[in-house]
C-alpha cells in the first residue's frame, strides 16, 4: 500500500516540476546559440585578399579631405560712422594717413592731460615668408634717424691690441678699449656695453664671446667690424636700434609727441625703408601693417604704402597677378577632371 502511494506522489511532483523545467529550457534556448546547426569551414588554405579598386581610394581621399564651410554672403560693413559714439566692430577698420594719425594722437594727449613729450611708437608687422620653406631670419637693425629724439649716447666697446688704434678710439668717445683681456670680464658679466665693435684682426681671438654676445658680436654686415674706427664710433654712439620680436613684428620708438609732424614722419619713413632691406623686393612687400601710438594712447592703423621702397608696390602687383593665374589654372584642371 505504501509503494503505490509513493509512486503517486513522485508522479505528481515530477509532473508539476516538468512544467518549470521545460519552461526554463525553452526560455534559455532562445538566447544560447545552437552548436548543432553551425557550419565549420573545412578549407585548409588562406583566403585571397581583395584588391583595392580606384573607387575605394577615391572614397578615402574624399573622406580625408576637410569639408569646406559654406560661404555666407554678408553685406559689407559701412566705411564711416555717422555718429561720434559707435561700436567699432560694426564698421570697417579706419586707416589714416600718418599726419592725420599724429594729429589725433596729440589731441588724445591734450584730452587725457598726459605728458606732451611722451614717446611715439611704430608697430610694424612683417611678412617673413620668402619661398615655401624659406623665411627671413629674425634680425636686429641699426640706423641713423634723420631727427634725434634723445640727447643720450650709447656705450661702445672697441676690441683692438694696437696702441695707436686704442688712442684713436678714446679720442672719438669709446667707452672701453682693450684686447683679449676683456673676454673673461665680459663672460662673467662684469663689463657690459650697448654695442661691441672691433678691427678685423681681432675676430679670430674673440670666438669665445659668440655665444654670449650673439647678435651683438662684431661683423662686417652691420658695420661693427672695420678699420675705420672714427666712423664706427660716430655711428654706434647715436644710432637707433630695433629688433624683430614675436617672429614677425617690430615695436620701436621713433620720436616724441612734441616733435613736428614732418620730423616724426621722416623718422618713420627711414625706419620702414631700412627694415625693407632685409628681404628682396622680388618676394613682395615686407611690411603688411603699420600701427602708430603714443605711450598712453590707443593704436591707430596707418597707410604704409607710401613709405615702401620703390619697386615694392609693383612687385606686389606682379605677385597678385601670378596668384590669380595659378588659381585660374587650378580651376581649369578641376573642370577637366570633373568632365572625365
Amino acid at each position: 500500500m505504501a509503494a503505490p502511494m509513493g509512486r503517486g506522489l513522485l508522479w505528481a511532483v515530477s509532473a508539476h516540476c516538468a512544467r518549470h523545467l521545460f519552461s526554463r529550457i525553452a526560455h534559455h534556448s532562445a538566447v544560447v546559440p545552437s552548436l548543432v546547426n553551425m557550419r565549420i569551414s573545412n578549407r585548409h588554405y588562406a583566403v585571397k585578399t581583395r584588391k583595392k579598386s580606384k573607387n575605394d581610394t577615391q572614397k578615402k581621399t574624399l573622406e580625408s579631405e576637410p569639408k569646406q564651410k559654406k560661404k555666407h554672403n554678408r553685406p559689407p560693413l559701412p566705411s564711416e560712422p555717422t555718429d561720434d559714439v559707435y561700436l567699432t566692430w560694426c564698421y570697417q577698420r579706419q586707416v589714416y594717413e600718418a599726419e592725420v594719425a599724429l594729429d589725433m594722437l596729440k589731441k588724445f594727449q591734450q584730452l587725457d592731460f598726459t605728458s606732451p613729450n611722451q614717446h611715439v611708437y611704430a608697430n610694424i608687422t612683417l611678412d617673413m615668408a620668402m619661398d615655401k620653406k624659406k623665411t627671413v631670419e629674425q634680425f636686429v637693425g641699426t640706423l641713423l634717424l634723420p631727427y634725434r629724439y634723445t640727447d643720450g649716447t650709447h656705450k661702445v666697446l672697441l676690441f683692438t691690441e694696437n696702441a695707436e688704434e686704442a688712442a684713436l678710439a678714446k679720442e672719438h668717445g669709446a667707452a672701453l678699449v682693450g684686447g683679449t683681456e676683456l673676454i673673461k670680464p665680459i663672460l662673467d658679466g662684469e663689463i657690459q656695453a650697448d654695442f661691441y665693435v672691433a678691427v678685423p684682426p681681432m675676430v679670430s681671438k674673440l670666438s669665445a664671446l659668440r655665444s654670449t654676445l650673439k647678435k651683438k658680436f662684431p661683423k662686417t654686415k652691420d658695420g661693427s667690424l672695420s678699420y675705420d674706427i672714427p666712423q664706427m664710433l660716430s655711428f654706434f654712439k647715436v644710432c637707433h636700434e630695433y629688433a624683430v620680436e614675436d617672429e614677425n613684428s617690430i615695436q620701436s620708438q621713433i620720436a616724441t609727441l612734441d616733435m613736428p609732424n614732418d620730423q616724426i614722419v621722416a623718422n618713420l619713413d627711414a625706419l620702414i625703408k631700412d627694415t625693407c632691406k632685409y628681404k628682396p623686393l622680388s618676394y613682395g612687400p615686407f611690411v603688411t601693417s603699420l600701427i602708430m601710438r603714443s605711450s598712453t594712447s590707443e593704436g591707430l592703423y596707418v597707410q604704409f604704402e607710401r613709405f615702401l621702397p620703390e619697386g615694392a608696390v609693383k612687385e606686389k602687383v606682379k605677385v597678385e597677378e601670378m596668384e590669380e593665374k595659378d588659381s585660374d589654372s587650378d580651376d581649369e584642371e578641376e573642370k577637366i577632371r570633373e568632365a572625365k
